[in-house]
């Protein structure tokens, strides 16, 4: 099964990639320039970004150490990523097709990894925390971005259940609850974590992922019908003529360390 989900997630990427690149979601956001705040980054570092994707860590992160590796299961995706970074004049990144869940490199590798907005495709996130842990320095840090499911069960249905109806490779947000379990068991020690609301813009959500026309519009009546507590919880704005505008998430930053 996890080798199924994988071949979903490489051709929904593939098809999909150059979105990736262009999406203001991905290229700017909060949590990017907290993460390269966070980050620590010294000339001295090699820095290991976990499925890259459009490459927007690895290129903000350049700049400011020695070495970047970007890493990521699809290679249409580092494609343009290298497209992107190289355009910008970096020349100290690294492009490396691998999967997050067995990594190919050795122990103690990397000063810092990161791994921003990717992990809710993973089908088997302990392998994915407890491989970062391995290839992490004593004293090195993870910087985890991605988005979360409410605690509550029946928010978490919902937008587990929109983002799969969205997008077929999505396999699950965890909860922070969940995270701070995943991470904690691994041997990490977690340092910090932050909260962020995410807003959807309904069209340009479904748009990224290669949505019908078809499929956007029955998504939308789904969400639509739902409950006045799931509607009002997540934020859903329509407009005057009902159609579905946007709604909220809920994203976290979780900065962890290695212990020496």
């Amino acid at each position: 099964m996890s080798d199924v989900i994988k071949d979903g997630v490489q051709k929904q990427f593939a098809k999909n990639a150059q979105k990736y690149v262009t999406s203001a979601r991905h290229a700017k956001g909060e949590d990017l320039a907290l993460l390269v705040a966070s980050s620590q980054a010294s000339p001295d570092m090699a820095v290991l970004d976990i499925a890259t994707g459009g490459g927007h860590v690895a290129n903000a992160l350049a700049p400011l150490v020695k070495q970047v590796t970007a890493l990521d299961l699809t290679e249409a995706m580092l494609q343009v990523a290298e497209r992107f970074i190289r355009g910008n004049g970096h020349q100290n990144v690294d492009f490396v097709a691998g999967d997050a869940e067995h990594l190919p490199f050795t122990d103690g590798s990397f000063d810092l990894v990161t791994c921003r907005i990717a992990a809710h495709h993973f089908p088997d996130v302990p392998s994915f925390i407890s491989e970062a842990l391995r290839v992490t320095k004593e004293g090195g840090r993870l910087l985890l971005i991605d988005n979360v499911a409410p605690e509550r069960d029946e928010n978490d249905r919902f937008y587990n259940e929109i983002e799969k109806r969205r997008d077929a490779s999505h396999v699950r947000a965890l909860r922070k609850t969940e995270w701070v379990r995943i991470i904690e068991l691994a041997g990490f020690r977690i340092e910090a974590m932050i909260s962020f609301e995410k807003p959807f813009l309904f069209e340009e959500w479904c748009e990224r992922a290669g949505m019908s026309e078809e499929e956007k519009r029955a998504l939308e009546a789904s969400m639509l019908s739902e409950s006045d507590e799931i509607k009002t919880y997540f934020k859903l704005e329509t407009s005057e003529h009902g159609r579905l505008l946007r709604f909220e998430g809920e994203s976290i930053l979780i900065q962890a360390a290695k212990s020496r």
